[in-house]
């Protein structure tokens, strides 16, 4: 039997909003995943680490107030540390304009506010499993 996909949901930066992080995480959880919740304001070094040491297949990042604006950091971080290979998402409100910004840097999905649990799901499935 497969392992389950392994995913770490987290926030870094300033923002503490975590309730649509914890929502995500429990839907995913549901789905059969592994999930590997952290606090909020993680550091772009936090994540790293936390992704090494759990040998996540996937890193979802919450942003309700502009920290998305740092990933581009994350994903310079992850190649050093020869992990661009794991995928990493964003959800939460995320301005269309800086949508490229977050894709040019290696994002795989962008989810937006009104996004359904069930849509979420089957799209971290479709990222593993294609």
């Amino acid at each position: 039997m497969e392992r389950p996909i392994k995913i770490l949901v987290t926030k870094i930066g300033l923002d503490g909003h975590d309730r649509g992080a914890r929502v995500i995480a429990s839907a995913l959880r549901e789905a059969g995943m592994e999930v590997i919740y952290t606090s909020p304001w993680q550091t772009i070094e936090d994540v790293v680490s936390i992704a090494i040491q759990e040998d996540v297949d996937i890193i979802a990042i919450s942003s309700l107030a502009y920290d998305h604006l740092i990933i581009p950091k994350l994903m310079e971080a992850l190649k050093v540390e020869e992990l661009d290979d794991k995928k990493v998402i964003v959800g939460g409100i995320i301005p269309k304009e800086d949508e490229e910004i977050l894709i040019q840097a290696g994002v795989s999905k962008i989810f937006h506010p009104g996004e359904t649990l069930e849509s979420i799901v089957k799209n971290v499935k479709r990222l593993i499993l294609n």
